[in-house]
């Protein structure tokens, strides 16, 4: 029993080290943040900027290894995906690419389940889903 315990406790401590910078707060210019309705807005700062803006409020899990890898690495890739903090430096095509994906998205997989599993505020009603497509259509046909 001692030996299972050092085995396993001691890689655990041992990982606590490896650390993953994403920082949750990047300097961005104000004027590039993106510009919608309170209704919108609102959704999106309770449901999305979290892995999808310049500012991340970080979960207290996410001191502890190896569960703060896997919610950096997904705040890195949501941003890669899109940065609502940074949305008016896109350019058009940019900008429609990722509106044509974002009624698919928040149908299938947006916000991620496993996010869901903690913030359960974030999870979208079926009338979130539907002001927001109601947006993405009328930003599209200008």
């Amino acid at each position: 029993m001692k030996n299972i315990l050092i085995w396993v406790i001691l890689p655990l401590i041992i990982i606590q080290f490896i650390k993953i910078d994403v920082p949750d707060r990047l300097n961005g210019n104000p004027q590039n943040e993106i510009e919608a309705p309170k209704e919108v807005l609102d959704i999106l700062k309770r449901s999305c900027f979290d892995c999808h803006s310049n500012s991340v409020t970080y979960p207290w899990y996410d001191k502890i290894a190896p569960i703060s890898w896997y919610v950096k690495s997904h705040v890195k890739k949501g941003r890669e995906i899109v940065n609502f903090s940074e949305w008016n430096s896109y350019s058009k095509e940019k900008k429609l690419k990722i509106l044509t994906k974002i009624p698919k998205a928040i149908v299938i997989r947006m916000p991620l389940p496993s996010y869901l599993w903690l913030h359960k505020e974030a999870k979208l009603s079926n009338s979130d889903k539907r002001v927001l497509k109601e947006w993405v259509e009328k930003i599209k046909s200008r």
